[in-house]
């Protein structure tokens, strides 16, 4: 009977220990691997960067994934039902479509902020130093939907500048490298651009820029299953870790 009772109580123990131990308990087992970021393409870098601090603060964060382009194409892949947790657009008008489409789980976090500039090539060549220098030379710009393409008619507007671009981009990656690629003499981008072009392309003032300043605002998507980790990462970004990088990148605050 002893002998009954060691056995069965020893079966009893391995079996607790098998679920204890297995790969689905406990709360480590409820933590997504990833979650998914959409985020304009201007914070390319410095949300990889952000990414890595993220993890490195908490182990048990989940990894973070990110499909970066042009904000409003962001917006209309999510308006169309492309999952994801985490959306962050290079304006306060382009979120705007995910809220009144309700398609947020709460309001906007604002986290940083950019200001517009000209890229010209490496020397300069076409010795553009301000906006009346544009006659003669191709221009390139974001096209008016895309963010940096609306601060960038504001900008024209308030300042009676005369715009003739050769070409309108989907995301202001695209005007840099036109510019660096010498596919244009200049290319109005943020001034964030310049930072991490890797002095393949110089930076010329553009006058009057002070006037237009981009928002820059995060928020988790509605239809994410992983909300408290969206949360997050959206709270991060307003944390000293990460507002150190931004300002690293060129942003200034929000």
């Amino acid at each position: 009977m002893k002998k009954t009772l060691l056995g069965l109580c020893t079966a009893a123990a391995l079996t607790l220990s098998a679920c204890s131990s297995g790969p689905d308990s406990g709360a480590e087992a409820d933590q997504p691997a990833e979650i998914t970021v959409f985020a304009a393409a201007s914070l390319t870098e410095v949300f990889e960067d952000i990414a890595d601090a993220f993890k490195k603060a908490d182990e048990n964060a989940p990894e973070v994934k990110f499909s970066f382009a042009g904000s409003s194409d962001l917006v209309s892949q999510i308006s169309e039902g492309a999952p994801a947790d985490v959306i962050a657009t290079a304006d306060e008008k382009t979120m705007e479509t995910l809220e009144s489409e309700d398609l947020l789980a709460g309001d906007p976090q604002m986290f940083a902020s950019n200001a517009l500039t000209l890229a010209v090539a490496e020397g300069n060549p076409k010795a553009i130093t301000n906006s009346e220098d544009f006659t003669g030379n191709d221009l390139v710009v974001c096209a008016p939907q895309v963010p940096c393409g609306a601060a960038t008619e504001k900008w024209a507007d308030l300042n009676d500048v005369a715009l003739d671009p050769v070409s309108e981009e989907n995301s202001v990656t695209d005007v840099l490298g036109k510019v660096s690629a010498g596919q244009a003499d200049a290319g109005i981008v943020y001034v964030t651009d310049i930072a991490r072009a890797d002095g393949e392309v110089e930076q010329v003032d553009l006058d009057g820029a002070d006037k237009v300043i981009n928002k820059y605002p995060a928020g988790a998507v509605r239809a994410s299953e992983n909300q408290d980790e969206a949360d997050a990462f959206v709270k991060f970004l307003g944390s000293d870790t990460a507002q150190k990088l931004l300002r690293d990148a060129g942003f200034a605050a929000a």
